[in-house]
């Protein structure tokens, strides 16, 4: 069974195991990618900041009931955003890729984006532009090109963090819960220090 597709783990599981995977986007044979330093758990009907909280279903939100691994992809403003589902079908919970640290393609997504740096990649709709990541995406499979995530090599975090969402206010319980995860010290996280380190706080890279 693939990670991906492993309902055995909580969505707060997935989470967190997804980061140092790395998101992979192949268009017209040409691939950009990046390594998961950021992403936020939601957890279904009973989640109050979840598009499916109470159990809404709509034509639009058809992928969130889909079985693990469907790609679920939203508006927000101009950005799309980027979501794995990580329950059975029928069980809406999924995680949302909030930032990559860029890894192939690095020129492409800083001309897509015309921005350098940490900007280019350090926020869910900034990410999605980046890599050419767009609706047609949306109800595919995260296990298969063109756009999946590659779990075959892996990095790992020296230290994982857990913390608020961002921007889910009135929330109550919901906005304070801890369901969102980032590689501690890395320069990519939505609304960091933008500080490049010698490691980025990772500690290693798996084979």
């Amino acid at each position: 069974m693939s990670l991906l597709t492993n309902t055995e783990l909580s969505t707060e599981e997935m989470a967190e195991r997804l980061l140092g995977c790395l998101l992979v986007k192949e268009t017209n044979g040409v691939t950009t990618s990046g390594w998961i330093v950021e992403t936020e758990a939601y957890v279904g009907v009973l989640d109050e900041a979840c598009h499916s909280y109470n159990g809404k279903n709509t034509p639009r939100m058809k992928a969130m009931f889909e079985r693990a691994g469907t790609i679920y992809i939203y508006k927000m403003h101009t950005h799309q955003l980027l979501n794995v589902v990580t329950r059975d079908q029928g069980d809406p919970q999924g995680v949302l890729i909030r930032a990559v640290e860029p890894y192939e393609g690095r020129s492409l997504m800083e001309e897509r984006r015309q921005r350098k740096g940490v900007d280019v990649t350090n926020g869910p709709g900034k990410l999605t532009k980046a890599m050419g990541i767009t609706m047609m995406d949306h109800g595919t499979s995260i296990l298969i090109p063109s756009l999946y995530i590659d779990i075959r090599h892996k990095r790992t975090p020296s230290t994982v963090e857990k913390s608020k969402r961002i921007g889910i206010p009135n929330k109550g319980e919901w906005t304070e819960s801890l369901l969102r995860f980032t590689v501690k010290g890395n320069p990519y996280l939505s609304r960091g220090k933008g500080e490049l380190s010698v490691d980025n706080g990772w500690s290693a890279m798996l084979d």
